[in-house]
Parts: structure tokens; sequence; C-alpha cells
């Protein structure tokens, strides 16, 4: 598609702020009003649009999809968004460990085992291990208490969240991406390919596979940045 307009700006509405194409307010992909909660956010979104050249490219759009999700997914079907994510609780990445004789497993339990802990902490929650690929619920009452949290968040919280715990196969590393005492969550990334870094310094690396790792880191990335955007 080529570019139709010719300025992006940001302007505050009900609601919080909306971004402006020559004027006019942008609308969603399932045509609804795109009204996002911070002015950091709308720059951002207005930046995506502002920086497009003379063909649109759909794929620079990182930050208007998610945006576009949590209105016209999360904001229509909160109670389906958040049983979504406590699946991920019960498959989780970091609960799924090799057998405690393998060397991988030393390497999980030293990684893995103090953000575990820091979530079981902070949220009074406690996450059955489980080694091998046998699966085992999760408590109830984790399962009750994650719930609760979750339905606290905004949508553009859930929807970040969302984007986090299917990259990384896990609900403790999205709500970890959170927490401010993670510094950089890039490290949490590292942490939720932990096993397949391990296959590749083993195994060696192939350059596909690799290619497709960091375009996922990429957009992990991404969706942190926009779970800050929409709350600065």
């Amino acid at each position: 598609m080529k570019r139709f307009y010719k300025d992006a700006s940001v302007q505050p509405t009900k609601g919080g702020y909306r971004v402006l194409l020559d004027g006019s307010p942008i609308r969603t992909q399932m045509g609804r009003q795109q009204i996002v909660p911070t002015e950091t956010l709308a720059d951002a979104l207005a930046a995506e649009w502002a920086e497009q050249g003379e063909e649109i490219d759909p794929r620079k759009f990182l930050f208007r999809d998610h945006a576009d999700f949590a209105i016209d997914i999360v904001g229509q079907h909160r109670d389906e968004t958040i049983a979504k994510l406590l699946a991920f609780a019960e498959t989780d990445t970091l609960c799924y460990r090799a057998d405690p004789d393998e060397p991988l497993y030393r390497r999980q339990k030293e990684d893995w085992e103090p953000l575990l802990c820091h979530l079981e902490d902070k949220h009074g929650v406690a996450f059955q291990r489980i080694s091998g690929v046998m699966h085992r619920p999760q408590p109830p009452e984790t399962i009750a208490t994650l719930k609760s949290h979750l339905e606290q968040l905004d949508d553009f919280a859930l929807a970040g969240m969302t984007a986090l715990a299917s990259l990384s196969a896990s609900l403790a590393i999205a709500l970890l991406s959170d927490d401010e005492a993670v510094n950089d969550p890039m490290l949490l990334w590292r942490d939720a390919n932990l096993e397949e870094e391990w296959q590749a310094d083993q195994w060696g690396r192939e350059e596909e596979a690799e290619k497709r790792r960091r375009k996922k880191g990429d957009e992990f990335s991404a969706a942190h940045t926009f779970m800050l955007l929409a709350k600065s």
C-alpha cells in the first residue's frame, strides 16, 4: 500500500490519546477507535506512521499491532485472554526440567530457580517443578492467585503479557518482565531459551534457527517496550 498521508500527530481525547493522520483519527484493524492510555505510547505509534516510506511496510508496525490486539481482542474477550494466559502457567517452561542426573538440569536449576522463587515470594504462590515431559497440573490455589492478579491488569498490560507468554511459552517469564526487580528483560528471553541455547552449544548452531531466535527476541523486546510505554 502506498503512503496516503503526510503527517502523523498525537491528540489527547476522552479516555487517553490517539494518533491522527493528516488530522484524521486512526482506527484499529477491526474498525474501533484506537485510543491508548498514555501519551508516550501514542507518540511511539505516531512515530511508526511517520517513519514509513512511500510504501507502507506492515512489518514496521511493532506497537500498532499490540495496541490493536489490546482493543480488538483483549477488550472484547478479557476472560478468554486471561484463561489463555493461565494455560501457559500449567505448562510453564520454567517448571519443566530435565532429569536430575543430567547436566542440563543443574543449569536449569541454577538459572530458573531464583526467578521462580522470586515470583513465588512476590505473589504468595507455589509452583510445581516437574522433571521430564509428563504433565502435572499446578496447584489450584496458585492458578487462582495468578488469575486474581491478571484480572487487575488493564487491557494493554494483558496484551503485552499475551505476546511475552506466547513467545517464551511461560507465564512466569511474562510476569517477571513486568517486575521492577528485573533490570534487563532480554536476560529473561535468554532464560526462556535456555534449553535451545544448551543444545546449540552442545551440537552446534544452525543459521536459520539462529535467525528465527533473533527475530523472536526482537518481538519479545518490542512487546516488553509496549508494556512499559502503556503504563508510563
